[in-house]
């Protein structure tokens, strides 16, 4: 699609004509034509035979096929998958119904399959930066596995020493603990023995250190940790007891509390916080093998041969589904952190290997945030090559975005130009699987033709353990979170305030509710938040998510509003702050940006993060100087950055209304440790604006 191509300045062929000559030009566009050519016969060859002996069409076909349809034929839904019309799916296999079973399972059919991996820290040491800051870098060795029975038995016994130290059935157990192998292991033990496991993230403590909130609860007992840490720590009161994990393993006697119910309380997780206090949400055995029966059907051919990269927040949904759905095939999960990602991450040590390098991952999951992030610095790198070479890669990234448009493959392309590119992810992945945040056209459309893989956006909620939609692998249209997945169905109603109604046309618009057996049991403790579930006529439960979606001919579901980022402004424009920041974030002068409107105002301002790059590139432009807080806190710089990003919303079609009036730039960035986004990266409005306040009556008191 013509509207999607690379379309750089510097990278146009007028520019090329400048630094060639018409011998060098001509050659190089019969090269080009050339490659086209060769590129597309074996292509053309090898995709017609293979879809021939599948029997399944082309994958343009496929892709513009009917994914769901609304069962009573009213524009309102509900709408389900084409393959579960009839009756919703809830489960892998036929009687395994609680999630011991489900790893019980794997083990069975897999015992001698790697199953965790994680890597050594071979050395650690501090490197001083020019500036004075220090910073941790680590060189790390090889990935070191636990076989799937081996994984089993460490859980059955960690399961077991638990029962000794006390803890009975639907007992809570909270894990306080980052992405890696023993959250997992610790998590299956409490499955096994019907302990509901209460997840933590880092963001519902708050500013305080976990062990100093530990302490507050009135009942605990006994703090269990990973690591070979001392068991006596200065400042604990009697009555507390602490063990390390090997040692509560070694208790184990094969104590049993009775096998759970699939109704029965499998996790405790709780919401991202992004829009006020975090609540815990009751996910039930049923609930989370429901929902990953339909995000396992949208992976084709997921297997043993599959490796996934777990470093998202096991803590939250997406991250803890999407590890289950790896378990329950066979697949080897390796575990890495933001931090240690890639060769370029802020831990590695320059030289030394990430973990994508190490691991070569074919499957990994995303958030928007983490992708941007990938397309800006590679674009960066585009802009810093010589003109013949970005002329190159224009020239074939837009010839692939058109082969994709037509549902062929590029393999030529793919190892002679992006090749390089999808090294920096291991340069095996087949399939990434983006959520939490809606995924710009830009960034969805790079990694498509530079990582050579499917990008699949879903759509789910906490409430629906994650599970929602999946767009399928072979659709490459962008804005869209796919249909309906075999284990849900969708509904549209009414929201009369903000004008969007199912009878809407060219699409039916309106609040997503999401029905099935993924749908969970509600709020911890928190009976007066309810009301957002509901059941029908027919038993079955429903979520009313309060985002706003259309849905398209052929099934598939488009989130384009949520009530809670709407604000009306004192003109009574309503504008949605999520689609703000979302347009803007392709800017390559911003890194993050949290837009703010008050309906007492009459405009729109915002706070950015700036790209430190761009931004001193811009200074020297404009003849600015200081230090980066001085520049951030430049009012001319203010100016000349709020230019840039008016200019970026006017090409990105935003109205007038909605796009910032004033800024406030920031010389730091928003990590989840400054409590200003949550472990997947989501704002945090209310922290933002408590933050900023200063700044929001300056900006709307004109000072």
């Amino acid at each position: 699609p013509t509207n999607h191509t690379l379309d750089l300045e510097e990278l146009s062929w007028m520019k090329l004509k400048e630094d060639l000559n018409p011998v060098l030009l001509l050659l190089f566009q019969v090269t080009v034509w050339l490659y086209s050519v060769l590129a597309f016969l074996p292509s053309y060859l090898f995709s017609s035979v293979s879809e021939s002996d599948a029997g399944l069409g082309s994958e343009q076909e496929r892709a513009q096929r009917l994914k769901a349809q609304s069962v009573t034929g009213r524009p309102a839904g509900p709408y389900r998958a084409m393959g579960a019309t009839k009756r919703l799916v809830s489960s892998l296999h036929p009687g395994v119904d609680t999630l011991d079973k489900v790893f019980e399972d794997a083990s069975r059919r897999f015992p001698d399959r790697d199953c965790l991996g994680t890597r050594e820290v071979v050395m650690e040491e501090d490197e001083r930066q020019n500036n004075g800051k220090v910073f941790k870098k680590v060189i790390l060795g090889q990935y070191r596995w636990l076989s799937y029975a081996e994984t089993h038995k460490a859980a059955a016994r960690f399961g077991s020493g638990l029962a000794a130290l006390g803890q009975r059935a639907h007992n809570n157990i909270a894990i306080f603990c980052e992405t890696r192998a023993e959250w997992v292991i610790a998590a299956q033990a409490c499955f096994m023995q019907n302990f509901p496991c209460e997840a933590m993230p880092s963001e519902t403590l708050g500013s305080r250190p976990g062990s100093f909130i530990l302490l507050e609860v009135p009942r605990l007992q006994h703090i269990i940790v990973v690591d070979d840490t001392p068991t006596k720590w200065p400042g604990y009161p009697r009555g507390i007891s602490v063990h390390n994990m090997a040692t509560v393993q070694e208790l184990g006697t094969k104590l049993e509390n009775g096998n759970p119910m699939p109704s029965d309380i499998a996790v405790i997780m709780y919401t991202s916080g992004s829009t006020g206090v975090p609540k815990g949400v009751m996910i039930s055995h049923s609930n989370i093998i429901a929902g990953i029966t339909g995000m396992a059907e949208r992976i084709p051919n997921l297997g043993e041969n599959d490796t996934y990269i777990g470093y998202l927040p096991l803590a939250h949904v997406l991250e803890l589904s999407a590890e289950l759905v790896c378990v329950a095939h066979g697949c080897r999960i390796g575990y890495s952190s933001p931090q240690t990602l890639a060769d370029q991450s802020t831990k590695i040590k320059k030289g030394s290997k990430g973990d994508t390098s190490v691991l070569q991952p074919t499957l990994m999951a995303a958030v928007p945030e983490i992708m941007d992030r990938i397309y800006k610095n590679v674009m960066t790198k585009v802009e810093e090559m010589s003109s013949a070479q970005r002329t190159l890669f224009t020239l074939a990234y837009n010839y692939k975005l058109e082969q994709l448009s037509q549902g062929r493959s590029t393999p030529l392309c793919d190892n002679l130009v992006f090749k390089k590119v999808r090294s920096l992810l291991g340069g095996k992945t087949r399939v990434l699987l983006s959520g939490g945040a809606p995924l710009s056209a830009a960034t969805q459309r790079f990694m498509n033709v530079c990582f050579c893989c499917p990008v699949g956006q879903g759509y789910g909620l906490t409430e629906t353990c994650g599970a929602g939609t999946i767009s399928e692998m072979w659709d490459y249209s962008t804005g869209r979170v796919g249909g309906p997945l075999i284990c849900s169905e969708i509904k549209l109603k009414d929201w009369v305030e903000g004008g969007y109604h199912s009878t809407d046309t060219p699409n039916p618009q309106g609040e997503i509710l999401i029905g099935g057996p993924n749908v969970t049991m509600g709020y911890y403790k928190n009976e007066a938040k309810n009301q957002d579930f509901f059941v029908d006529d027919n038993g079955q439960r429903w979520f009313c998510t309060g985002d706003i979606g259309e849905v398209h001919p052929d099934g598939c579901l488009k989130i384009i509003d949520r009530k809670k980022d709407l604000v009306k402004l004192q003109a009574g424009e309503y504008v949605s702050l999520g689609k703000v920041e979302a347009m803007l974030k392709n800017c390559p002068l911003i890194d993050n940006i949290c837009a703010y409107a008050n309906s007492e105002e009459m405009y729109v301002i915002g706070f950015v993060v700036p790209n430190q790059k761009h931004l001193l590139s811009l200074a020297e432009q404009y003849c600015i100087r200081g230090s980066w807080e001085e520049l951030c806190n430049n009012a001319a710089m203010e100016g000349v950055v709020l230019q840039v990003i008016t200019e970026a919303a006017l090409s990105a079609q935003l109205e007038r209304f909605e796009i910032p009036r004033k800024i406030r730039l920031s010389p730091d960035p928003w990590t989840p440790e400054t409590g200003l986004v949550t472990d997947a990266f989501k704002l945090k409005r209310q922290q933002l604006k408590s933050k900023y306040q200063d700044d929001i009556e300056r900006m709307y008191g004109g000072k």
